[in-house]
């Protein structure tokens, strides 16, 4: 699906930070505030390469610098939201994207894998959004906050279940948190993705057939979704134009979900 041309620029003046901003949903929404006018903060782990972000960024008309934090240090966390802020001047907003989700059986996953996953998923999620609350506080400009979330908030999935069990934990979060940040005029969303053609998704799908034509019948118009379709709902969740949306949660998951028994 072609990409909808950016023609306003809702977010100049702006600063954002974006986790897990390297590929998929993260660069997608990186790319679309910064070319919106928003100075975008590109989350990289220490083993992460920024350029073809930073590059999107440029070619946007843009501007990006990067930042480097490991979701699952929650001092590098705090620090890389301090030198977003220090940068620009300001804090204005965060998107929380940075995830894992390794394909492991319930009764094969050991603690350390449930640690990863909790740790970067759900801990570097807190962590990373507390401090810009924090830094948002600060400043007293307001800001708005979402988090990325997943369908697997409300369903079960096989080889998922750690990775299931931090979504409804990030989906439950962001509604917390924006009940009790709204004071400073920060508000705190979430969206919901459901199939989304990223690296993250890659394996379940192109590995078996029968997944990708089970999830195709039941989307309701029969096709996964695009990155740049979930930085679409993302940054009209942090746009002034829901500027009465806070403590929600958006379901971008095209119509799966109610299609699931069909």
């Amino acid at each position: 699906m072609a990409a909808t041309p950016i023609t306003g620029k809702r977010f100049e003046g702006k600063v954002a930070l974006v986790t897990g901003a390297t590929n998929g949903i993260g660069q997608a929404i990186a790319v679309r505030l910064a070319a919106e006018g928003a100075l975008v903060g590109v989350n990289q782990k220490p083993t992460g390469d920024p350029t073809e972000t930073l590059r999107r960024i440029k070619e946007a008309g843009g501007q990006g610098f990067p930042v480097v934090a490991d979701m699952r240090n929650p001092q590098q966390v705090v620090e890389m939201v301090q030198e977003v802020a220090k940068r620009g001047g300001r804090f204005d907003y965060v998107v929380s994207n940075a995830a894992i989700n390794p394909f492991l059986a319930w009764d094969e996953a050991t603690l350390e894998d449930f640690n990863a996953i909790c740790e970067t998923n759900l801990r570097g999620t807190w962590v990373v959004t507390t401090e810009a609350a924090k830094q948002m506080k600060a400043f007293g400009n307001g800001g708005a906050i979402v988090c990325v979330s997943s369908i697997s908030a409300h369903v079960g999935a096989p080889y998922q279940t750690a990775y299931c069990a931090t979504k409804g934990g990030i989906s439950m979060w962001a509604k917390a948190l924006g009940s009790v940040v709204g004071a400073h005029g920060i508000r705190v969303n979430a969206v919901e993705p459901g199939w989304i053609k990223t690296n993250m998704s890659a394996p379940m799908f192109d590995a078996a057939p029968e997944v990708w034509k089970y999830y195709i019948d039941r989307i309701a118009i029969h096709r996964p979704g695009e990155p740049e379709e979930m930085a679409g709902a993302i940054a009209f969740l942090l746009s002034d134009d829901a500027s009465y949306v806070t403590c929600a949660t958006l379901l971008t998951d095209a119509g799966f979900i109610v299609n699931a028994e069909l």
